[in-house]
């Protein structure tokens, strides 16, 4: 089944999903969208939070060309410091994502003072049908 027309879609459900980054230099996924799904996913909002009091730490986030962090990856942000007890706002309302069928977004932690659940994600998207 192809993605829905944006004009005239079925549903559209607001989800919120988080992900706790618990490996360094090693990809982890956000948000899928299976080959088949019949649904586009329009990334809203998203925030990566350092829970560690001290360390920055560098993340790096993808945009995947097929579902399961597979295909190419395009970086939508590359190695950016995200300082000791702060948050990265990586994409919000203004400059959204969609993840059309086959595509996903994940995020890399350098490994450099990193310990496992330093990295918090928050993504906001609508499913659209």
């Amino acid at each position: 089944m192809a993605a829905p027309n944006l004009v005239s879609p079925t549903t559209i459900t607001g989800k919120t999903t988080t992900t706790n980054v618990t490996t360094a230099a090693t990809a982890t996924s956000i948000l899928s969208n299976a080959a088949s799904s019949g649904k586009v996913l329009k990334v809203n909002a998203l925030y990566v939070a350092n829970t560690d009091g001290t360390t920055n730490l560098e993340v790096t986030v993808n945009y995947y060309s097929a579902a399961a962090l597979g295909g190419t990856a395009t970086p939508i942000v590359s190695t950016v410091s995200v300082p000791a007890d702060a948050t990265l706002v990586v994409i919000d309302k203004d400059a959204y994502v969609y993840l059309e069928e086959d595509s996903s977004l994940g995020i890399t932690v350098g490994s450099s003072g990193f310990d496992s659940g330093d990295i918090k994600v928050v993504c906001s998207y609508e499913d659209i049908s």
